[in-house]
């Protein structure tokens, strides 16, 4: 086995020394050399100048006794990898805060009111001069609703009224209190409200729309058309005024104004005309003619009150509501009825004139007749009246009408299902002379008769 050294550059490769372990520390002779030829080699090695290792190179195999070099330890490239790290944590930084203000000003952007078409307000607006601040508008909106409550209001009072006790098996019970609505129609202190609000009453007082209680007394009624008109001492804040019925029409928006349940003064709903002349059987014996139906909210204690157009003028008096309909029980809503306006004023002036309505009578009593009772009693007709009394000094006993007598056509009407004796006789005014028809004996008569004066119920 032979080893070959050669001279080379020393850039190139292994040096001598680090592939050859030093002379002095070799070991000879190597397995398969003899002791000769060892010895030789070993004083060839030994004749190198000193250095010259680092210039030769060798291809040989023989095992290092020397140290491995120490490495060093690797500042750059640590160095390096914080210089990364932070560039990337920077750009995550810059990344996050341009892409939330993105965000925002894209919030922002739909966050802002953005102008649209709108009702031009009548006073001043406001301008909005910084879109980060919530703005606030105090534009008056005046419609013609408004106005009219505005102008009818102050009129619009509440009526309170006291029913005594009544005698019992148990003894006399406790004075109950009564309310509802009404308005002020002169500067006089004159107010309208219904008959059956202060009927019964032994005591009345109205309520101003500023809380004022003033006291009132009834100067007269009209039952028939539930009409009552009040008086009422000291000075009025306004007086209401009268709209003509006869122009109204379906459709047409009206207000009513009232105190529903007594404690809810000057509650102000809104609704339409629903129909005009309506007929409604009172279940008294007499219907009660040319209603208006509206479907603007009337509850209890809104009766007395004013139903009043966009003018601001009455056109009706709430008088009453409809909940079902028959025996057969179905609920209704929305069913109102006013007195229209014509009859309440024509009613409500000459109460205040005459201190009472006349009314057109006949000076008898009579009980309605009807299929049933007609089977019943086997009379000879289907509808009319049974006179059952007769005033000597009225109208029908000087025109020979008798008790037993059965009437069924006053003037023009024959008394029908639909036309009662009474909405028949308040057709005509007192003094008038008409000709009246009875069955008398199961034969009919035609009599003239000239009718009275009443200021209280007719008959």
């Amino acid at each position: 086995m032979t080893d070959e050294i050669t001279n080379v550059d020393p850039s190139e490769g292994e040096t001598f020394a680090e592939k050859i372990p030093a002379a002095d520390s070799a070991q000879f002779p190597r397995s398969g050399e003899t002791a000769e030829s060892a010895a030789v080699f070993k004083d060839k090695i030994s004749t190198f100048p000193s250095g010259m290792e680092t210039g030769i190179k060798t291809n040989s195999s023989y095992p290092s006794f020397r140290s491995l070099p120490e490495k060093k330890f690797p500042w750059a490239k640590i160095f390096y990898v914080i210089i990364l790290t932070g560039a990337v944590f920077l750009s995550a930084i810059l990344g996050a805060a341009g892409g939330g203000f993105a965000v925002y000003r894209v919030m922002e952007l739909r966050i802002t009111p953005q102008p649209s078409a709108a009702i031009t307000p009548i006073s001043a607006s406001t301008t909005i001069q910084d879109t980060h601040v919530i703005t606030f508008s105090n534009t008056s909106i005046q419609t013609a609703i408004t106005s009219a409550v505005e102008k009818i209001g102050p009129a619009v009072v509440t009526v309170v009224g006291t029913i005594p006790g009544q005698q019992t098996f148990f003894g006399v019970t406790s004075s109950s209190e009564v309310s509802g609505s009404g308005f002020i129609i002169s500067k006089d202190g004159y107010v309208v409200t219904n008959n059956h609000v202060v009927d019964s009453t032994e005591s009345v007082s109205i309520i101003l729309k500023d809380g004022t209680q003033l006291p009132a007394r009834v100067v007269s009624t009209d039952v028939y058309a539930d009409l009552a008109v009040l008086k009422v001492d000291g000075e009025m804040p306004s007086v209401a005024v009268f709209g003509n019925s006869e122009n109204l029409r379906p459709g047409e928006t009206v207000i009513a104004i009232g105190s529903p349940l007594g404690d809810f003064k000057n509650t102000v709903t809104v609704g339409v005309i629903s129909a005009t002349g309506r007929r409604l059987d009172t279940g008294n014996g007499y219907f009660m003619e040319d209603m208006l139906q509206t479907d603007a909210a009337i509850n209890e204690g809104n009766s007395g009150g004013p139903l009043v157009n966009l003018a601001g003028e009455v056109i009706g008096v709430n008088t009453l509501i409809v909940r079902s309909s028959g025996m057969s029980g179905a609920v209704a809503e929305g069913l109102g009825f006013a007195i229209p306006a014509n009859s309440a004023r024509t009613i409500a002036e000459q109460i205040v004139q005459k201190g009472f309505f006349s009314r057109p009578t006949m000076g008898l009593d009579w009980v309605a007749i009807n299929p049933r009772l007609s089977r019943r009693y086997n009379l000879p007709v289907d509808w009319g009246v049974y006179v059952t009394k007769v005033d000597p000094n009225g109208p029908a006993s000087s025109a020979g009408i008798a008790v037993d007598d059965i009437i069924v056509r006053i003037g023009d009407s024959s008394l029908t299902e639909t036309t009662s004796f009474i909405n028949a006789l308040f057709t005509y005014q007192p003094g008038q002379t008409i000709e009246v028809e009875i069955v008398r004996q199961g034969k009919h008569q035609v009599i003239k008769v000239q009718l009275g004066e009443a200021s209280g119920a007719p008959s």
